[in-house]
Order: structure tokens, then C-alpha cells, then sequence
């Protein structure tokens, strides 16, 4: 007997149907008990950055000092002082913190999360970048996870932790608001060579300086070091500041090694190339930078760079900017040569100079330092 073709159709419908819904029975056994597959498609746990707070949370320690105050009679007492954070960088026991944590301090004393509590020692500082690194003895120390090739951009969401107002480990959240913040890399002669900084929206207050900025891996990308207000207002919410990870961990290895940071210095203050300058000095196209003073005893004047010089490659790189150039100088060590690609007059020719070493900050602290004994 022939079947009619709307029956074998549906029949055909129904066997197909049949068979899709054993196999979700049969691989999805939630749906036994009455659940939808919509509910099962969109039961998935809620976003959630405990994963990086767990991972980094434990490295992350509280800072508290004391000085020697009151010393009228022949007792000198310890008082409690400042309240700070810091991060475990390495199994060593070498801990990273600002500088205006353990500034003045006569005793530093390190907390952390699993209750230990250790009395540190200094092992050097570094007022340029506001940063500090400390020694505690100890094994099974945890260590905060980093990535050497971590590139920090803007949007990416970060975590602050740390110890604010002594409240206990805090944990905050936002995104990078901005890199390269504040301007704060110069060539100038009267700069003060601090390098950029990351700007987020992470609450930072008192007591989270020297803790970690961390992204949702748990990846350390800055130390925390500042939040900013406007004309004292505390209500000034939104723009935190955090030393990028790679500077930070520059700086510390310089500390471990020589007890400071050796920076190199040629003595010029520039400005990048921009349409507007290029336009009034008939500069074309050409990307760089055009000196706009110098140290009349510094290394480039003694090179022979001028005012109004511009400067297109250094050791045969171009030159990106400002930013660029400070890092290559700042790196360079003491007594290496600088190979100078310059255009004066525009005519192009090369300059060497020799790097030397910045003392200029240095021998500020020293007097400091001289003036408060």
C-alpha cells in the first residue's frame, strides 16, 4: 500500500524530532528535570575576578612603621608612623613598596595575609620614581605573578589591592583610564626624570600605596602610588596613579644590585615634532624632536648639540618622541657613546656624545638628607 506523501512527511518530522531530543537527554541530563534549554544555555557563572584576587591577594602585604619620637630625656620611644602596602616580588623575599611608605621610618615592619609578620630591612630607594625595596628572611614566601611581555593598554580592566585606612586587605576594581599620565618623563635639565604613569579608576586610598595593580589574570601590571585631588578636594574620585610593572621591576633590580639607581644624563630639554612645528620650521614631514635648551656643562653641549637643533635618530633608531628618547637616555650607562642624527640649518649631519651619569637628584637628597641630621 502506498503512503500518502504528507504522511511520510510528517513522519519523517516526528522521527528526526524524536531522535534530536533523545541526544539532549542523553548528553544534557539537567533537562531530565524540567529545565529549559534557554536556562541551560545561559547558566553560566556570573563574571567574576576572584580567580586574579586569589592568585595575587596573598603577595600583597601590609606596610606599618615607626620612629624614634619625643627624645627629651635620656628614652628614645618607638611610635607608629605610617600605613602603607606593599607586593612580594620575588621567592628571595625582596618586597616593593613606595618610597613616601617607609620614608623617615626607624622600624618597618612587614604583615602578611597568612599572619606572619616580619621586621624589614631596607635595601634602597628611589625618591625619582617613588619607589622602595625592602628584605624579609623567610621561606614559602608567595610571590605575585608577573609577565615580562604584560603590555598595559587603555580599557583594560585592572584590580587595586592593598591596605587602605588599616581596614584590613581590600580589593577594588576598574579599567586603565590612560598610560604615559602627568607628563612626567622630560628631557629637560631641570626635570626630575620620573617616568610615565598608568591612570585608572580603581579606588586607591590611603594605606593602598606600594600595593599591587593587577589584571583580571592576577598579572601584576603597576605598584599603586597615588590618587589624585583636586585643590585638596578628598571627594576627587576617579584618577589613581600606579608605576607601570616594567619601570617598577627596572628600578627594583637596580636597587638589589647597587643600592641605587644609575641613570644616564645628556642635558637637553626638547620638544616632539608637531604639524604646527614643522610648519614654522619648514620641517616637512620629518618626525623628531627640536632642542629648546641645554645644560651649558652637560654632555650634549659639550658635543656639540645647539638650540634649535633637531634630532631625528639616536644609534640609527628614529626617534617616536619625548617619551622615546628619555628611556634611551636614562638607560644608557655612564661613559657609553650616543650616536646623534641632527639637522641644523637644514643640512643633516652626526653628532657622538658621552653619556653621563645624573647626579643632579642625588645631590639633592644628600644635602636633604644633611639638612635633617
Amino acid at each position: 500500500m502506498k503512503i500518502p506523501p504528507l504522511i511520510s512527511y510528517l513522519g519523517k518530522s516526528i522521527a528526526f524530532g524524536l531522535m534530536v531530543a533523545a541526544l539532549l537527554l542523553l548528553f544534557f541530563p539537567t533537562l531530565r528535570g524540567g529545565a529549559l534549554l534557554p536556562d541551560l544555555i545561559s547558566n553560566s557563572r556570573e563574571m567574576s575576578f576572584s580567580y586574579a584576587a586569589h592568585r595575587a591577594g596573598p603577595a600583597v602585604v601590609n606596610i606599618y612603621t615607626r620612629s624614634f619620637a619625643g627624645a627629651r630625656g635620656e628614652k628614645a620611644e618607638l611610635r607608629p608612623q605610617g600605613l602603607g602596602s606593599g607586593v612580594i616580588m620575588n621567592p628571595r623575599g625582596h618586597v616593593l613598596t613606595n618610597y613616601h611608605v617607609i620614608a623617615d621610618a626607624d622600624q618597618i615592619i612587614v604583615a602578611l595575609q597568612d599572619g606572619r609578620v616580619f621586621s624589614a630591612e631596607l635595601v634602597g630607594t628611589d625618591r625619582l620614581t617613588d619607589l622602595a625595596v625592602l628584605y624579609i628572611e623567610s621561606d614559602n614566601l608567595p610571590v605575585i605573578p608577573q609577565d615580562p611581555d604584560l603590555r598595559p593598554d587603555v580599557g583594560d580592566v585592572v584590580l587595586a589591592i592593598g591596605n587602605p585606612y588599616n581596614v584590613g586587605q581590600t580589593i577594588t576594581q576598574g579599567i586603565i583610564s590612560a598610560t604615559g599620565r602627568l607628563g612626567l618623563s622630560s628631557m629637560g635639565p631641570d626635570s626630575n626624570g620620573r617616568q610615565d604613569l598608568l591612570q585608572t579608576d580603581a579606588a586607591i586610598n590611603e594605606g593602598n600605596s606600594g600595593g599591587a595593580l593587577v589584571n583580571a589574570n592576577g598579572d601584576l601590571v603597576g605598584i599603586n602610588t597615588a590618587a589624585y585631588h583636586l585643590n585638596g578636594n578628598q571627594e576627587s574620585y576617579g584618577i589613581s596613579f600606579a608605576i607601570p610593572y616594567r619601570l617598577a621591576k627596572r628600578i627594583m633590580d637596580e636597587l638589589i644590585t647597587n643600592g641605587r639607581v644609575i641613570r644616564g644624563y645628556l642635558g637637553i630639554s626638547s620638544v616632539e615634532i608637531n604639524p604646527i612645528v614643522a610648519r614654522m620650521m619648514n620641517l616637512g614631514d620629518l618626525r623628531g624632536l627640536v632642542v629648546e635648551s641645554l645644560d651649558p656643562t652637560g654632555p650634549a653641549a659639550r658635543g656639540g648639540l645647539r638650540r634649535g637643533d633637531v634630532l631625528l635618530k639616536i644609534n640609527g633608531e628614529a626617534i617616536s618622541g619625548v617619551r622615546a628618547a628619555m628611556d634611551k637616555i636614562v638607560e644608557s650607562r655612564p661613559g657609553a657613546q650616543m650616536t646623534i642624527s641632527v639637522i641644523r640649518d637644514g643640512k643633516p649631519f652626526e653628532l657622538t656624545v658621552t653619556i653621563e651619569e645624573d647626579l643632579r637628584y642625588q645631590n639633592q637628597q644628600a644635602a636633604s638628607a644633611a639638612g635633617s641630621s
